[in-house]
């Protein structure tokens, strides 16, 4: 099992709120850090949000020994092969501690960096933008004119494959575009906050299109945990959390996700459907798993609430479904780090180390379907 923890702002005890905000700054995140490497964590989410992840990467190497630094990119805001250099050189450094979260994003937060393309044609991009990362990562000298990208003669200088590692690729996404990307390029798989059995179903259809590759994947799930001593205990922290959801929260919250063109977030909203009804247990979706957090957050608003025990027991049922890897947060950060890493995280079998980037013969996976892109 990899068990991994959050690395964003904002933060807080209630973030939603301004008196419950916490200032995020490299202090803070250098407590993160040092906390998520002592207690034993896989590694940690740079997630895309207020900070700069590879400046803040870079920045936190020193702090830690063993955890691995889990990156975000966006395909396309970056051209390939500078991406492919700075992760080589982070890579490097970090003696092969870096994995790469392709994110695709949604058109609202893309338009901002100029990028304005529709949904089903930035998995395209992605498709082709992936394609290169890969040659590069094999250390080829790589003359492209796709669609999307155009390259003369790119080649990493650093001995990538031989000393350095590629960096193994992990995705999400839930529409059918996505998923293909998935099943084409990347080495794990993860979604947001569904229950057991909705994961299961996604898992199934990933597998599935990988098949035809010939490709075995890896699955993961974001999610929040809220634990305490007994459930009884756990659901007053929830309530607690719930209480401070208020309407202008809400409906400020509902119309940043209503304006997203991502399915991923359709499928969280529908798990609330931006209402807070009075009993905060009409929200539990799964026993144990409540979705109250979307009320008021973006991406992943799902959450474990209960005791070590019915925590355990619920990454259990996600691992029946064909789960290993976990990237959970609590709220504030550090404080439930601790109480997540002190209670539950020492009876779970967690592994410091991750499966390998897998090598592709692009020849025979990429011969069928090039339609679009002519590289040289």
């Amino acid at each position: 099992m990899n068990v991994f923890w959050y690395m964003c702002a904002p933060d807080g005890a209630y973030p939603w709120q301004p008196e419950g905000s916490r200032k995020v700054d490299l202090g803070y995140y250098k407590q993160l850090a040092q906390a998520y490497d002592h207690l034993g964590y896989t590694g940690a989410l740079f997630a895309t949000g207020a900070h700069d992840v590879w400046v803040l990467a870079g920045a936190l190497l020193s702090q830690t020994e063993r955890m691995k630094f889990l990156v975000a990119i966006h395909p396309g805001l970056v051209a390939p092969t500078l991406l492919a250099k700075m992760a080589a050189t982070l890579q490097e450094f970090s003696r092969g501690r870096l994995l790469i979260n392709v994110v695709s994003g949604d058109a609202k937060m893309l338009g901002a960096y100029g990028m304005t393309m529709p949904h089903d044609e930035r998995y395209d991009m992605a498709d082709e933008y992936l394609q290169i990362w890969h040659r590069l990562f094999a250390g080829e000298s790589v003359s492209h004119q796709g669609k999307y990208f155009q390259t003369d003669g790119a080649k990493l200088a650093l001995p990538v494959g031989e000393s350095i590692a590629p960096p193994p690729l992990w995705f999400g996404g839930s529409s059918d575009k996505a998923l293909e990307v998935a099943a084409r390029h990347v080495d794990t798989y993860l979604s947001w906050g569904e229950t057991p059995e909705q994961i299961k179903a996604k898992i199934d259809a990933v597998k599935a299109k990988a098949d035809r590759y010939g490709r075995k994947l890896e699955y993961g799930i974001r999610l929040y945990v809220i634990v305490r001593d007994t459930d009884a205990k756990a659901w007053e922290a929830a309530a607690d959390l719930y209480d401070r959801m208020d309407e202008a929260a809400i409906a400020a919250n509902q119309r940043f996700v209503g304006r997203s063109d991502s399915v991923g977030q359709r499928r969280m909203t529908a798990m609330h459907g931006g209402l807070k009804p009075a009993n905060l247990r009409d929200l539990e979706v799964a026993p144990n798993l409540w979705a109250g957090i979307g009320l008021v957050r973006p991406g992943p608003g799902t959450a474990i609430v209960g005791s070590p025990d019915t925590v355990i027991r619920t990454l259990e049922a996600y691992r029946k479904a064909g789960v290993e890897t976990f990237i959970l947060s609590g709220m504030p950060l550090l404080e439930e780090a601790y109480r997540f890493g002190e209670k539950v995280l020492p009876r779970l079998d967690v592994s410091r180390d991750v499966s390998p980037a897998r090598h592709f013969t692009w020849s025979t996976l990429f011969d069928r379907d090039l339609s679009t892109v002519k590289s040289a």
